[in-house]
């Protein structure tokens, strides 16, 4: 289902298939899926049109291989964002504050993941269920050390993955001034009642 890209033989195809990913991040996520054509996605890239189809084959593909590629650098940012926590509130405080600062950063990657929903609901789908499995085990760690209290793991990682994605959304895109750390101390004095053992 999700091998999305004809894979890069060389090194310079890497290097093109990772210009065309960056230019159509720019272009979907400034204009937005039905008005980013693949013409100005290979423009902005600074490649012929013919070189977009040596790598996808469709607008919808690239589009998938963004929303993949996104799930894979966001989880990989979060892992080494939260690498010097120790015990699992920390990681979940340090995780929501880098993920409002990773959004702030990334607001284009933000947007294209949401739009994918109307244009691609299995990999929308898969980009929060790939997250979801993962965040469900840590949690169930979490649980079996006795860190936290014993919950249905898997309704809480939706649960704390629907709040930051709301927290994203409220001060990634629409207000980037508020410090994160500001955010995060607010809704960590009810969060840590709710999973303290």
């Amino acid at each position: 289902m999700l091998n999305t890209t004809k894979v890069p033989k060389t090194k310079r195809g890497e290097a093109t298939r990772e210009k065309l990913l960056r230019a159509a991040e720019s272009e979907i996520g400034g204009k937005g899926f039905s008005e980013a054509s693949i013409s100005s996605i290979t423009t902005a890239a600074g490649v012929g049109q013919g070189t977009f189809y040596i790598y996808f084959d469709s607008k919808e593909e690239i589009l998938r291989a963004l929303v993949v590629s996104y799930s894979k650098s966001l989880r990989q940012y979060l892992t080494e964002a939260t690498a010097n926590t120790t015990t699992r509130l920390e990681k979940e405080r340090q995780g929501l504050k880098s993920f409002i600062d990773y959004v702030r950063a990334h607001s284009d990657f933000y947007l294209i993941v949401h739009e994918s929903l109307f244009i691609d609901p299995e990999i929308y789908q898969y980009y929060y269920r790939s997250f979801s499995e993962g965040y469900s085990k840590r949690l169930q760690n979490a649980c079996d050390d006795g860190e936290i209290v014993e919950i249905d793991t898997e309704v809480w990682s939706w649960a704390l993955m629907g709040m930051s994605e709301f927290l994203g959304y409220r001060y990634g895109i629409l207000d980037k001034k508020t410090p994160s750390e500001e955010v995060v101390n607010s809704v960590f004095s009810v969060l840590k009642k709710g999973f303290s053992v």
